[in-house]
């Protein structure tokens, strides 16, 4: 769920889902409700490039304003040269054959989600040089270069500070959910390291719990040969958190190369690691006094709920109780729906 005040910034029709592939759903329509291949026909005129928006009307500054507008937003068609990458983008890997899926698909109906991008102005000896900044769609961007586009439609976002740019192309990222774990860290580390944004503050602005960020960033601790399996997707994010509890490097470099030549569960990879938390010290933080693999619980049911938990015990029977706190009542039906597996 996204803040309220960051809600804003995001345009209608990437607030729900909105994903860097084709949007699925309804084909374009002309006024008569018939589908129309290529592009979608707007006044009876159909773009011939097949972009999905009709004709321009006019140009100015490298982009050309079409007729038709989607939630009272204005999209244009923009110079591909003029559109520069964002360098705050928190996804670093494309798969070169899901970009090549892209395109065909964007060929076959165009690109019928527009990108997001701000505009930048530069004073020159010249005069004054206009280029565009990317916020969300550098998929649909790199696609439509490989099929040599010259021009992509886009909505122009206006974005006065660094920091909102930043934040705004982590949310159009953590939308989709195709981050990688290690990817989502380090997102959420710049903004604490460069924007001055405090975790509790980016919780606020993602809609998600301080301790979710918090369990995130910790798994930048990991050496950098396990963040590279977790970004490869060769362990899981939970497999991270257990393998982060093992405070000796010699016994955590074993656990990680038999959960890999072993193919272990989650299950058998936490009964390996218990030892080592008794014997050892862990990196696990919980209530005082609470058993290690108390302590493991806790942080898998926090990450899961996206809320903090509390687990306390009364005796050594193991009975006790188990606190999930919350901040808001939407952020409360967001916690009863994964409860009852209904999300």
């Amino acid at each position: 769920m996204l803040g309220k005040g960051l809600e804003s910034l995001i345009p209608p029709n990437q607030r729900n889902g909105g994903s860097d592939d084709q949007a699925p759903g309804v084909p374009p329509v002309d006024n008569s409700g018939r589908p129309v291949l290529g592009g979608t026909n707007f006044g009876g005129e159909t773009n011939p490039s097949g972009l999905g928006f009709s004709k321009p009307l006019s140009s100015k500054d490298g982009e050309e304003k079409t007729s038709a507008k989607r939630s009272g937003t204005a999209i244009f068609q923009i110079e591909i040269e003029k559109i520069k990458p964002n360098p705050h983008q928190p996804r670093k890997d494309f798969d070169e054959a899901a970009l090549r899926d892209l395109a065909a698909s964007i060929r076959e109906v165009g690109i019928l989600q527009p990108l997001v991008v701000t505009k930048v102005e530069k004073e020159t000896p010249t005069g004054t040089d206009v280029e565009y900044v990317l916020i969300a769609g550098e998929r649909r961007l790199l696609a439509s270069k490989l099929l040599g586009l010259e021009r992509v439609p886009a909505i122009v976002r206006r974005v006065d500070f660094e920091r909102e740019r930043l934040t705004m192309a982590i949310v159009e990222n953590l939308q989709r959910e195709d981050l990688n774990p290690v990817e989502t860290a380090r997102a959420f580390s710049r903004l604490q390291d460069e924007f001055g944004l405090t975790q509790r503050e980016i919780a606020t602005r993602l809609g998600k719990s301080r301790e979710a960020i918090a369990n995130s960033v910790r798994l930048l601790d990991l050496p950098v040969y396990i963040q590279a399996a977790l970004s490869k997707g060769e362990i899981t994010e939970t497999h991270g958190r257990l393998l982060l509890a093992v405070s000796d490097p010699a016994a955590q470099k074993k656990l990680f190369d038999d959960l890999l030549l072993n193919r272990l569960t989650t299950r058998e990879l936490k009964e390996r690691v218990k030892p080592r938390i008794v014997h050892g010290a862990s990196t696990l933080q919980g209530a005082a006094g609470l058993p290690p693999e108390m302590k493991i619980m806790q942080e898998e049911l926090t990450s899961k709920l996206g809320a903090p938990v509390t687990i306390e015990t009364k005796n050594p029977s193991g009975s006790g109780k188990i606190t999930i706190t919350f901040f808001s009542e939407e952020e409360l039906k967001g916690i009863v729906s994964k409860l009852d597996g209904s999300n």
